[in-house]
């Protein structure tokens, strides 16, 4: 009797104007390795499906004045309905949302159905972000929409699934990890314009390595992102 496939760990649907930007994304980035090995799944729904204006107009001119257009509730509370389901987890992608990081990208893997809502043009109507579970920020800078955002989540999210990636213990070691960047990376060949690989990675002793690349990562997080270590219980080298 054949085995009925697993479901996947985490069901994405994204609302957009724009579902061709994924494209890429799906195909050669690491969210279509995951949705090839079974442990993610991806749907879209664009507004301008939803519309009931002949030429699927999804925007309207913003009550009180003001440039630029925003995005009406109906067409986009319908298409954030059909790819929602009971349990969805619904996240707007937004500069005033909460400051997306490497917990956030954690939280949200451990879900079992996420709906991230991209915005464009001027904004959506507060009416239909009153309706998110949260709203989230990759920078405090402004996009021309919620697309690039939404990539930026959905790969960080993807890595996270079991499965996903070659090496699970990848996403243990990775910047942010456990508060702090990275250690410097080295491979072949040892030597390279001049410059060596340190002697402790060629030792073959691995508690002078691990002692090693912790230093490093101190020093570096001191270096580039002292910020980081504001947060994290450990800082002595």
């Amino acid at each position: 009797m054949r085995r009925k496939p697993a479901a996947p760990a985490l069901r994405v649907g994204i609302v957009t104007l724009a579902p061709g930007m994924f494209g890429s994304v799906l195909a050669e980035g690491l969210p279509g390795r995951a949705i090839r090995a079974g442990v993610l799944a991806v749907g879209f729904a664009n507004p301008r499906d939803f519309s009931h204006d002949p030429r699927r107009h999804v925007d309207a001119r913003p009550y009180g004045g003001g440039p630029g257009m925003v995005l009406m509730p109906g067409p986009l509370a319908a298409a954030i309905r059909s790819v929602a389901s009971k349990g969805s987890w619904v996240a707007g992608l937004s500069p005033r949302g909460k400051a997306f990081d490497a917990a956030a990208a954690a939280r949200l893997a451990a879900k079992k159905k996420l709906v991230l809502v991209c915005g464009r043009y001027e904004g959506i109507d507060e009416r239909v972000c009153e309706r998110f579970d949260e709203e989230i920020s990759i920078g405090d800078f402004v996009l021309s929409g919620g697309e690039i955002a939404a990539m930026a989540v959905l790969d960080a999210v993807a890595r996270l699934l079991p499965g996903a990636m070659g090496n699970a213990a990848s996403a243990a070691v990775e910047s942010f990890g456990g508060g702090l960047l990275e250690y410097p990376q080295y491979t072949r060949p040892r030597v390279w314009r001049g410059k060596r690989v340190p002697a402790v990675l060629l030792s073959g002793n691995h508690a002078r390595i691990e002692a090693w690349r912790r230093r490093r990562q101190l020093e570096l997080t001191r270096k580039l992102r002292p910020d980081l270590l504001l947060a994290s219980k450990s800082s002595k080298v």
